[in-house]
């Protein structure tokens, strides 16, 4: 019998509702008000494991696979959290177990375990390109034992809240090479050693109390030995780690659309208007009943994205169309669960609208639905391609 996706996994949804329990409405009301970063619930998730899901036992991990970790992300936001405070460290840390250096592994996926250091941070997108990364412009040139680095990055996001991050730049120029693809190369960058000299940081203020910022870079040294993987062939293993963030942004959606349906699902329940439940008009019940379903259909083909991660497969497809129907399911979700709360939807202490700004950026980022369209009708449906 298959379970649907509310079912799987029971016993760690249920400790991360007990989890959860411990930081209320309240709390993430406050911090969502302020736009601040919820120090104290990101800080409990880590000493708790949770972030440390996905890293091998042998690291001090628990040694899940995406599938966990998705599951973990979803119930942090169906718990009225927001887990884009934290989901970096997740995917962020896949790029580096699958294509990091054995003694990168040995040195850092112990102390990320731990919490004693933090990868929540990836440098890609940059104010001139958008979402065409194979025309990166920020450059690396090898001096010696180093790197130098160049260039500017924009929407990048918890800086100020990690001890680590994974850059993008470009090593060899683009005239150079044969594809765009090639001739780019990935590194792990120590935020402290960069802030003391060659990084300049730009908080970005916004609708959504993300925090992102602008990232400046000048003569940035970085150590040869921070390169993940082969020089110029950092774009293959930067997939890996976005197939991962936009698989946990599906989960992430997920968890939004079943916090908005359990939402509405009791204000209808309890609403009296003429002396009636108002959820006993179809006008309101098939709204509901809508956005539920298509909540459902998301959810299966985000298993479908990790089954074929977690098995080493390639799930570029899975991830994109994941990513779009779970975006899409929470914001008619949350679409429906404003219109029918009235004029209480827009009332902070409902928690409706912080909920409505956090799950509206996944129409954005952190990748476009017409990106995401655009992908499936070249590489699914071999159309031409459109860019």
């Amino acid at each position: 019998m298959a379970l649907r996706g509310d079912e799987r996994h029971a016993e760690l949804r249920a400790a991360l509702r007990e989890f959860c329990a411990r930081f209320p409405a309240e709390y993430h009301r406050r911090h969502g008000a302020a736009g601040s970063y919820p120090v104290e619930f990101v800080d409990a998730l880590t000493r708790a494991g949770w972030l440390a899901a996905m890293i091998p036992e042998a690291y001090g991990g628990s040694g899940l696979g995406l599938t966990e970790a998705s599951v973990i992300m979803e119930e942090i936001n169906r718990a009225g959290a927001n887990a884009g405070h934290c989901h970096g460290q997740m995917y962020n840390m896949c790029t580096l177990l699958r294509h990091g250096s054995k003694a990168q592994k040995d040195t850092y996926l112990p102390r990320i375990a731990t919490g004693e250091l933090r990868l929540q941070s990836m440098a890609v997108t940059e104010p001139s390109t958008g979402s065409d990364t194979t025309r990166t412009r920020t450059t690396a040139v090898r001096r010696g034992d180093r790197y130098l680095v160049n260039g500017q990055k924009v929407w990048i996001s918890r800086v100020q809240h990690s001890d680590l991050m994974i850059l993008l730049a470009r090593t060899t120029p683009l005239a150079e090479v044969r594809r765009k693809s090639e001739g780019l190369s990935l590194f792990l960058v120590d935020l402290e050693a960069a802030l003391a000299k060659g990084l300049t940081v730009r908080p970005i203020a916004n609708m959504v109390g993300h925090e992102t910022s602008e990232l400046f870079f000048d003569d940035l040294e970085i150590p040869a030995e921070n390169l993940i993987g082969e020089e110029g062939r950092g774009f293959r293993c930067l997939l890996d780690g976005l197939n991962a963030e936009r698989t946990l942004i599906a989960a992430e959606c997920i968890g939004d659309g079943r916090w908005f349906i359990d939402k509405v699902k009791a204000y209808a329940k309890e609403r009296m208007v003429f002396d009636r439940p108002i959820g006993g008009n179809q006008g309101v019940q098939f709204p509901i009943a809508r956005a539920h379903v298509n909540v459902e259909a998301a959810d299966l083909m985000r298993f479908q994205a990790c089954a074929r991660f977690d098995a080493g497969l390639d799930c570029a497809a899975e991830a994109n169309m994941a990513k779009l129907l779970a975006a899409d399911a929470s914001w008619e979700a949350a679409n429906v669960c404003l219109q029918l709360h009235g004029g209480f939807g827009f009332a902070v202490d409902f928690d409706i609208e912080r909920k409505f700004r956090e799950t509206r950026l996944y129409q954005v980022a952190p990748v476009s639905t017409n990106l995401i369209l655009a992908y499936v009708a070249e590489h699914v449906l071999g159309l031409p391609r459109s860019y």
